[in-house]
């Protein structure tokens, strides 16, 4: 994939604490998969439907994947499209942008 850019959808908590700590392990999902789920900018609308309808206080980080090497792969995942999958801590340097949903 010729991507450079993916998102990360962080609840206000995960968020707050990813500040705190530097770097990201993972959410529960993240944590239970054995990597660190985002989305490319076609695909974060239907991620936020299905997995975060309805909560508040979403941060969306936009994640510079040019650093990552082997550690971030390309995988089909929901529809048969190709998503990316960090199979490594996500260090907050690697944030380019947040917004919110």
């Amino acid at each position: 994939m010729t991507n450079t850019r993916a998102f990360k959808i962080f609840t206000a908590d995960q968020w707050q604490q990813f500040e705190a700590d530097g770097s990201f392990a993972g959410a529960p999902v993240d944590l239970a998969d054995g990597y660190i789920h985002m989305s490319t900018a076609e695909q974060l609308d239907g991620t936020l439907e299905k997995h975060f309808a309805g909560q508040e206080g979403l941060v969306i980080a936009e994640i510079d994947l040019s650093g990552f090497g082997d550690a971030l792969r390309w995988e089909v995942s929901r529809g048969g499209a190709l998503f990316p999958h960090l199979y490594a801590e996500l260090p907050i340097s690697s944030v380019r942008a947040i917004r919110q949903p």
